[in-house]
């Protein structure tokens, strides 16, 4: 008596969680899609078509019947389909190609599978397979959403973790299916999993829709902050984004002891490059301006556009290194020309270095460099000019005295530091 009241307790109806699953897939499906009209981001789109043919591959299976063979029918091919879209919309997320071939490979492998006698007549062997189908394509996912590094791990972990442990769980019971024979236990010990494996995947159904959504928050995030940091035309930082990228590079010099240079930049005779070709040539040679400062400079200067022909860049370095990046960057914009109207356009720019204390003010550093550029225009433009007095930082404030020993240290060190950088120059 006692087992037979326990036995209902822990018994779960397939049917209705199965249907419970269809619901969820085509309500996020629907989500998916309405976001989608909202942001614009492909990748949405296919989620949540991914999830509506999935909803459909659920309602195929429920029809056929699930107490019969959890893999038969055709159910499994709209499946396929579907967790290969789910890849593919990982991949668009961060900009890679959808590869059609790999996306239908598991819905195009199910059918002639069931060609072969051995394949058909083993639910063991159907299962098995299309566990490792839905694995194969959960960890393409998750290996998609790792390749991304422009995230923190402690950001991106989510967005891995989920699709691995939705692989695992499809992988899990693999092993023991393989091994367990046709029969009453086969099917006891599948139906018991397949119950398991459907609130699982409800679950991974929200919690992968609830990452989908965080990734597109970001995207849209991203795209509106790099808009209003970015200069339109050159596609360098703006004043707004050049600023705030230049603190970051000071606290981290700061805090290494490296000192700052910054380079000042003005193209010469620009307003006769106007007035002659037009101001479409104007701008197409600060674009070409633009393309040879990013090629020319490490990827962790920051260049940016002050406005007009005005460009400025900050680097963690001595002013030995900061003037020979200038000269780099002088000597290959004047070998550069720009086609205009079938016209060619030379061009030349003069420089002006500077550099300083990682402490010191950005306002001096810009006024250091921007007397150093004017000198060079002076002396006849198309030229590389350096400042041979470094910018002081700014006057200790009143500390604690247990750090006066420490900003003696670090005032001992900004002075050697100038003397080196005056001995290279």
């Amino acid at each position: 008596m006692p087992t037979d009241l326990a036995a209902p307790a822990t018994s779960l109806d397939v049917g209705t969680l199965l249907i419970i699953a269809i619901c969820v897939t085509a309500l996020l499906g629907l989500f998916l899609l309405f976001a989608w009209l909202q942001e614009r981001i492909p990748a949405l789109a296919w989620w949540g078509l991914a999830y509506l043919i999935g909803a459909l591959s659920g309602g195929i299976w429920r029809f056929e019947g699930v107490a019969a063979s959890p893999a038969a029918g055709s159910a499994e091919i709209p499946l396929f389909l579907a967790v290969g879209m789910i890849w593919s919309a990982a991949r668009l997320f961060h900009g890679r190609p959808v590869l059609w071939g790999t996306m239908c490979i598991g819905a195009a492998v199910w059918p002639l599978a069931w060609l072969f006698p051995a394949f058909a007549g083993s639910a063991a062997s159907r299962l098995v397979v299309a566990a490792l189908i839905v694995a194969f394509y959960t960890f393409l996912t998750a290996a998609e959403l790792w390749r991304e590094r422009r995230k923190t791990l402690l950001r991106r972990w989510p967005a891995i973790f989920v699709p691995m442990l939705h692989g695992a769980v499809f992988l899990f019971p693999v092993a023991s299916m393989t091994l367990a024979p046709d029969g009453v236990r086969w099917r006891g010990f599948t139906s018991g999993w397949i119950s398991v494996f459907m609130i699982e995947v409800v679950l991974y159904l929200i919690g992968a829709a609830f990452i989908v959504m965080i990734l597109a928050k970001d995207r849209t995030v991203g795209f509106y902050k790099t808009a209003a940091t970015t200069d339109p035309l050159t596609g360098v930082l703006n004043r707004r984004g050049f600023t705030e990228a230049t603190a970051l590079v000071l606290r981290q010099s700061a805090r290494g002891a490296v000192p700052v240079s910054v380079l000042a930049f003005d193209l010469d005779h620009f307003k006769s490059i106007n007035d002659r070709f037009g101001h479409g040539a104007g701008d197409a040679v600060l674009r070409q301006f633009a393309a040879v400062m990013r090629k020319n400079m490490r990827t962790d200067d920051v260049i940016g556009r002050l406005g007009g022909e005005e460009f400025i860049a900050v680097l963690p370095s001595t002013l030995a290194d900061a003037a020979a990046a200038a000269e780099r960057v002088r000597t290959a914009f004047a070998a550069e020309t720009v086609s205009c109207d079938g016209t060619l356009i030379a061009a030349t720019v003069s420089v002006g270095v500077a550099c300083g204390s990682p402490a010191a003010p950005l306002a001096a550093l810009l006024a250091r460099a921007d007397e150093t550029l004017y000198r060079a225009k002076t002396n006849g433009r198309n030229r590389v000019e350096v400042s041979d007095e470094a910018v002081a930082a700014r006057p200790a404030q009143a500390l604690p005295a247990t750090k006066q020993k420490g900003v003696a240290r670090s005032d001992a060190l900004q002075v050697c530091t100038a003397c080196a950088m005056r001995e290279d120059a």
